[in-house]
């Protein structure tokens, strides 16, 4: 099974070139699913697209005060980690500022969510396996925090392209799996 760095190269360009035709398609999909995922009350949480991700800002039309975007955000006072994964509420048009890896993201002032504040995770992928298991960037970034017991509870589900799904990817120990993943085609389930 090839690496995961050799994946990355792999995948990036191929989910660029399907996203060009397929975007407006996976957009559709996730405006029909989305809502009936999200369990009343609960905040959807989203990720600021970077170039080749699927730009999902416009479900805050179905789900209007209802969304929330990542930030890298120091640990605080007495960690022993470096910076983390967190959650901030979110509204088209509010102000943004970089996080820690340059993203933007809300303003610190915005507050950080609890995990049992969101209902449902939605995050960009290179590639899925049959399994839900998730290629992403390298940083660790969301499996480090769904390792967390109260973020593990929160259903998270990966955006791309049908043709960056696979059977299998090489799966680490720290590697958390996804409950799905919403592609050109509808809805997905891990086996």
């Amino acid at each position: 099974m090839s690496s995961k760095a050799s994946l990355r190269r792999h995948f990036r360009p191929l989910r660029q070139s399907l996203l060009e035709g397929m975007e407006a398609a996976i957009v559709a999909q996730a405006r029909r699913h989305v809502p009936s995922l999200l369990p009343a009350g609960r905040a959807l949480g989203l990720y600021w697209p970077l170039p080749g991700e699927v730009d999902l800002r416009e479900l805050e039309t179905l789900l209007p005060g209802r969304l929330a975007l990542p930030a890298i955000a120091p640990a605080g006072a007495g960690a022993d980690l470096g910076n983390r994964l967190v959650f901030r509420p979110w509204r088209v048009g509010a102000p943004l500022e970089p996080d820690a890896c340059r993203i933007p993201a809300p303003l610190a002032s915005a507050g950080e969510l609890p995990a049992q504040a969101l209902g449902l995770l939605l995050v960009p992928a290179l590639a899925c396996d049959a399994s839900g298991i998730r290629l992403g960037y390298g940083g660790g970034w969301y499996d480090r925090l769904r390792a967390d017991p109260a973020w593990a509870s929160v259903p998270t589900i990966a955006v791309l392209p049908r043709g960056c799904r696979v059977e299998q990817l090489p799966r680490d120990p720290w590697d958390v799996p996804l409950q799905g993943w919403i592609d050109e085609d509808g809805l997905g389930h891990p086996f």
